[in-house]
């Protein structure tokens, strides 16, 4: 029974509007392939890539600078060719795009969860709360997002040793892309809120004494969660852009740990010296995955509002 019941739960699945929609779309097809090629090749980078290339003793000097395989003096051990210290950049390449997945996810599931409750608490007290919460929020909008992040992350390294800045940098890394977007979720879910709270379900629960954090959790989120969704996914593609950026300028993950923003400020130095496998390569790997969740976003977005059906 529990067999036939999985099976029925995965055809009626396949058969709904939602996997309906994903079939007939080749361009949300294509950016899945995409996105989840990328992912599963950041998941088992240490079992797929060629070399560790974080591993100082399979390093050699004597390496450096070797072109990709199909350029002339380019070697098969080594696809995309190394850096100047030798490092492979196919290996890199995976093992940096577990660094930039892993903060982008962190990143708009910290946004996504202060956002959410501060929309939540702003659009149902309404008032005071709703005017102090949706002030701090347009001030922070009146800051592009890049420097707000730049911001939270001086302000917090500034105030710790400098042995430990590099242990925690991944927390504030996500803690500062986090704190510069819960805005978009908290206005969102805010004018959801105000309109579910004056529907009749939510009157009828208050007549028979639910209690208001109750209807909130129960009743309220559910029904605003749709939208969020979709603005997650493109927040995503927008955390891995900002996370990239701070580390091309420096202050994002340590040179122990390059993400793709870092290997691409390190082959910056490089282009224009003939070497530019070392910094086109990951840059790519950024510019597709970006463009693919961002893709993914945009079908999300359509599937889900019935509008444009």
């Amino acid at each position: 029974m529990a067999a036939e019941a999985r099976a029925g739960f995965a055809r009626r699945l396949w058969d709904g509007d939602l996997a309906y929609s994903f079939r007939n779309s080749p361009v949300a097809m294509v950016s899945a392939f995409v996105t989840l090629l990328m992912v599963l090749g950041a998941l088992f980078a240490p079992w797929i890539a060629p070399h560790n290339p974080f591993d100082l003793s399979t390093i050699s000097l004597l390496d450096a600078g070797d072109p990709p395989q199909w350029v002339d003096g380019g070697s098969p051990d080594f696809p995309l060719g190394t850096d100047e210290q030798g490092r492979d950049i196919l290996s890199a390449i995976l093992f940096g795009s577990r660094i930039s997945l892993g903060v982008g996810l962190f990143s708009t599931l910290f946004a996504l969860a202060l956002g959410v409750s501060v929309g939540l608490i702003a659009g149902w007290r309404g008032g005071v709360t709703d005017a102090f919460i949706m002030r701090i929020a347009d001030v922070q909008l009146s800051f592009p997002s890049i420097l707000v992040a730049l911001l939270i992350d001086g302000i917090v390294r500034s105030t710790l040793p400098h042995d430990e800045q590099d242990r925690i940098a991944m927390f504030v890394l996500v803690g500062s892309i986090g704190l510069s977007g819960w805005v978009q979720f908290a206005r969102l879910v805010r004018g959801s809120t105000m309109v579910e709270r004056n529907k009749e379900y939510v009157q009828a629960a208050r007549v028979i004494g639910v209690h208001p954090i109750r209807i909130v959790v129960t009743h309220v989120l559910p029904n605003v969660l749709t939208p969020v969704l979709v603005v997650a996914t493109i927040y995503f593609a927008f955390a891995i852009i900002t996370e990239a950026t701070l580390s091309f300028l420096g202050v994002g993950v340590p040179p122990t740990e390059p993400s793709l923003g870092t290997l691409i400020q390190v082959g910056n130095g490089y282009l224009f010296s003939g070497e530019w496998w070392i910094t086109v390569f990951p840059a790519a790997t950024l510019a597709a995955l970006v463009l693919s969740v961002n893709l993914l976003g945009d079908w999300v977005r359509d599937a889900l509002n019935p509008k444009l059906q």
